[in-house]
This record gives structure tokens, C-alpha cells and sequence, in this order.
């Protein structure tokens, strides 16, 4: 936590691989949900903390485990800001979205591709369905927490010109702004600053 003339600034960071309920191997650098969602919300109940800012270098992971921290992020009253470093790939999209205020640096990538699983598959229609459902799930999530359209973010998810032998996007800083998925380009200083006027707004209030 730092403190400053505005407030008490929790700093938290989500790198690596979000590891879901099956553990990464020992050389992944990880970001454990378990570990996450009970910080989250002690966060959020404390007294002396008075925002959060996010910091943001995921190359993807578990769905399920990246939209459930996606949610508590989108669901917290305190002031939330987050910073795209690096890179936000796969469920990372929705963490970065889920604060009140997003921010990328120029060279922050972005990837955004279909739902894909490793492991035994069974081909049948449910699990299509599942596939889907999951997929909808996650659509409808950056919609609600950005300015892109469900129908704009799909059609990036299923682009099939900008990666080799797949389908998606691969999106930087300013074009994810323009699209409509982040609020805006900046740094640092950038986040820190929406923060601390959010954390002022909030004690004026």
C-alpha cells in the first residue's frame, strides 16, 4: 500500500498465467485466483484503503478463474483504475475492462481469440454448446464494461487475417482505445492521476 496526500493506493499485480483450478507448471509464472478473490474482497471492505490500481502483464489463462476475478474487480465501490503493461491476452481483456477507468500504454498487445481448451475433448454438439456459452460469457462481459459492441468484439474474436494458422486479433494500445475497448492511452502517471480524482469525488461526496 503507499500513501499519499489523496488517499491510501493499494497496488495490485496480475501477471503471468491465470491458473484456474488445475496448477501451472513450476517454471509459469502465475497469477493464483485463490489467492486473488479473498484479496479482493478484504480490499473492499477495508477502512484504510482507498483505491486500487491494477497492473496489468497476463498472457491469459483459465477463463472461469479470470472472469471470476474480473467480476469482483467490476463489483467493487472503491475507486479501481488499471494499466495494461506488456500485454493483456485472452481472459486478461476482461481484467483489464473490469476497473472503472482502463488504461494502456502505446506497446501494450492485446489478443483476442475464441474460447479454447486444453486437454481430452469429447466431439459432441454439448460440448459446442458449452464452447459457445463460455465464449457468449465473456463477449457479453467486455461489452458491458467498455464502449465496443458485442458484435464488434466478436467479429475481432473470429478474424481470420491477423494470426498465422488461427483465428483473432492481436490489437495494440491505440487501436484498443479506438475500438472502443480501453478508455484511454497512458502510463503511470496517467492512472495514478483519474485515481486520485476519483478518491477525492469520493470523499467529497
Amino acid at each position: 500500500m503507499t500513501r499519499t496526500p489523496y488517499g491510501t493506493v493499494y497496488c495490485l499485480t496480475i501477471i503471468g498465467q491465470i491458473e484456474g483450478h488445475m496448477s501451472a507448471s513450476t517454471n509459469t509464472k502465475t497469477t493464483k485466483y485463490e489467492h486473488v478473490l479473498p484479496l479482493l474482497a478484504k480490499l473492499e471492505e477495508s477502512e484504510d484503503v482507498d483505491g486500487v490500481l491494477f497492473l496489468l502483464n497476463t498472457v491469459g489463462g483459465d477463463v472461469e478463474a479470470g472472469l471470476a476475478i474480473a467480476e469482483l474487480i467490476a463489483g467493487m465501490t472503491k475507486p479501481t483504475v488499471s494499466i495494461v503493461l506488456g500485454g493483456s491476452h485472452s481472459i486478461g481483456v476482461p481484467l483489464a475492462v473490469a476497473a472503472r477507468r482502463s488504461f494502456a500504454v502505446p506497446s501494450a498487445a492485446m489478443t483476442i481469440h475464441p474460447v479454447r481448451m486444453s486437454g481430452t475433448v469429447i466431439a459432441a454438439p454439448q460440448t459446442y454448446s458449452y464452447f459457445q456459452r463460455l465464449q457468449d460469457r465473456i463477449v457479453d462481459f467486455v461489452s458491458r464494461h467498455s464502449r465496443i459492441s458485442a458484435e464488434s468484439f466478436q467479429q475481432l474474436m473470429l478474424k481470420k487475417d491477423d494470426m498465422a494458422a488461427d483465428v483473432g486479433s492481436v490489437i495494440y494500445g491505440e487501436e484498443a482505445v479506438s475500438l472502443g475497448i480501453i478508455d484511454q492511452v497512458g502510463g503511470l502517471s496517467d492512472g495514478l492521476a483519474y485515481l486520485y480524482r476519483q478518491i477525492e469525488d469520493r470523499k467529497n461526496l
